[in-house]
């Protein structure tokens, strides 16, 4: 059956949790939910950089004060068609047939073999010492090849796997910065084991707050997460999401339950999807660094988890770490990170690890005397899995 961990609920969802969707034993067939998204072809709008609003574009051209924006690609079904060779089936097996499935993107294919994106909890069963559970990797074409774990980024929630096949179908990568909510988007995967499925949807919100706990590790993952309407279930874990040309803009990671029903987490239009600009550069570290690592940044604070108030109050900071250097004080609350409002630690902690280490941040704090002050951080840097 598949594994649901319980996680700290979104602050507006006193009803809700956030679980992972790692699958199911898969029980085969093929099935695709396909819903229509916007017209047969590209049509060249001008959006006005000040308002936002659109305007007809006759000759496909802007002017200076107005951006060009494509609206539509095509039917659904030849975005499915683009997409769906680089879509794989992750099985995390044991030797008597148990066991769990997810999903998968092929990123990266060469003439000596092919890198894999997934989620860290669908395959960390692999990772427990006595666990008798082997990889494999189901291809579009309907084989079945062995695969081997590259590496990990628990705190994000990410794995990086390889197999042997060569020149593989690789998933075009979008940028998760220029969506937008209500925008269409399509989830690639295979949902209890059935692989080949594809829903729609749109962009309900953006930089939604998701924290979640693999059942193998006392980390927990932290992800600044893109919210969708379009069906993800248990299996979808991994899987592409795509935006309306096709491009993988997010990685399906969570969805939400009510916890009110006590039954087992599926589709009720709350799916989550780590974006794709802040998965990119853990891929890439896991990828080439010659341990096969990853990095987070680290501000070097411990938050006062008692705190009731609104915003994240800092209970200790960490010597000569990146919140000491910049002068933030003890008792200090964070109340706006960047541009983005700081309701809460978790809230905060998100959002700092949406940045690249090394990154400079602009934190306003109130102060323990009083007054509100901006500080300019430069982040610090740390293993993800310490």
């Amino acid at each position: 059956m598949s594994i649901f961990t319980r996680i700290n609920g979104l602050s507006t969802m006193s009803k809700l949790i956030i679980g992972f969707i790692a699958g199911a034993t898969a029980i085969g067939g093929v099935a695709t939910a396909a819903n229509s998204l916007t017209s047969s072809s590209v049509i060249t709008a001008c959006a006005d950089n000040s308002t936002g609003a659109l305007f007809a574009s006759t000759t496909g051209t802007c002017t200076g004060n107005r951006t060009a924006v494509s609206i539509g690609n095509g039917s659904l079904k030849n975005i499915v068609a683009k997409v769906s060779p680089s879509v794989v089936t992750v099985d995390v097996l044991a030797s008597d047939g148990s066991g769990d499935t997810g999903s998968g993107s092929i990123i990266k294919s060469d003439a000596t073999g092919s890198y894999i994106v997934t989620n860290n909890h669908v395959i960390d069963a692999i990772t427990v010492a006595g666990n008798p559970y082997t990889l494999s990797v189901d291809l579009n074409n309907g084989s079945k090849v062995n695969a081997t774990l590259v590496g990990r980024d628990i705190s994000y929630d990410l794995a990086v796997l390889h197999v042997a096949t060569p020149n593989l179908p690789v998933i075009p990568i979008g940028d998760s910065s220029t969506i937008s909510i209500g925008d269409p988007v399509i989830a690639f995967g295979s949902p209890l084991g059935l692989s080949g499925t594809v829903t729609a949807g749109i962009v309900s919100a953006l930089n939604r707050p998701v924290t979640t706990q693999s059942s193998n590790s006392n980390t927990q993952s932290y992800v600044d997460a893109v919210q969708t309407d379009a069906a993800i279930n248990p299996g979808n874990s991994g899987g592409p999401l795509t935006d309306s040309q096709g491009r993988m803009i997010g990685i399906n990671s969570a969805i939400a339950s009510d916890v009110t029903t006590g039954t087992q987490a599926g589709s009720i239009g709350l799916g989550f999807a780590i974006p794709m600009n802040e998965a990119q550069r853990t891929i890439n570290e896991i990828i080439t660094s010659p341990t096969h690592t990853s990095t987070r940044p680290v501000l070097g604070v411990y938050f006062d988890d008692t705190f009731t108030g609104v915003g994240a109050k800092i209970a200790q900071l960490v010597t000569g770490g990146a919140a000491d250097k910049a002068g933030i004080p003890v008792g200090a609350v964070i109340t706006n990170i960047g541009t983005s409002r700081i309701p809460d630690d978790q809230t905060a902690i998100v959002r700092i690890r949406a940045y690249a280490p090394g990154s400079t941040v602009s934190i306003t704090a109130t102060l323990p005397s009083g007054g509100t002050k901006v500080f300019s951080v430069t982040l610090g840097s740390a293993p993800s899995n310490s």
